[in-house]
């Protein structure tokens, strides 16, 4: 079949591909923007008392980049780490948002406090949307992964 006479993608095809793109694209810049902050905050800033919130955040900003390489590497080892790396990603948003409420003062100012709300709650939708995509049966199959 020529490239000519192959079949148009469907709308979800479309959507899948999309949303591939868009998490390629907002995980890297997300850890960069999470990591710079993390940094700056635990080794230039002074007068910083409470260290716990910039090291969640440097952890968010690792997670952020070893979950980028699932989207780029279509290797099932990289589907592997991908989807460990956002379930473990997803459990700590929801943890420490949770505790972001109760105890305010101990856990601070974080990428994951109040689930993500300084980020425009992109730790917590992000990693869900991840999943959603990891496990789309036509990107399980770009995988290698025969259903």
């Amino acid at each position: 079949m020529s490239a000519s006479e192959q079949p148009l993608p469907s709308r979800k095809e479309e959507l899948l591909s999309v949303a591939g793109y868009v998490l390629g694209i907002s995980y890297p810049l997300l850890a960069i923007s999470t990591g710079f902050r993390a940094v700056f905050q635990l080794f230039f800033k002074e007068d910083v008392t409470n260290y716990l919130a910039p090291s969640l955040s440097l952890i968010a900003a690792v997670c952020y980049l070893f979950a980028t390489v699932g989207f780029f590497y279509r290797k099932r080892w990289a589907w592997n780490l991908s989807v460990g790396v956002l379930g473990f990603e997803t459990v700590l948003t929801l943890v420490v948002g949770t505790l972001s409420f109760i105890y305010p003062d101990l856990i601070g100012r974080t990428v994951w406090s109040r689930f993500g709300a300084d980020y425009g709650w992109f730790p917590l939708i992000q990693p869900l949307l991840g999943l959603v995509w990891l496990y789309w049966p036509q990107t399980r199959q770009a995988y290698g992964f025969t259903d």
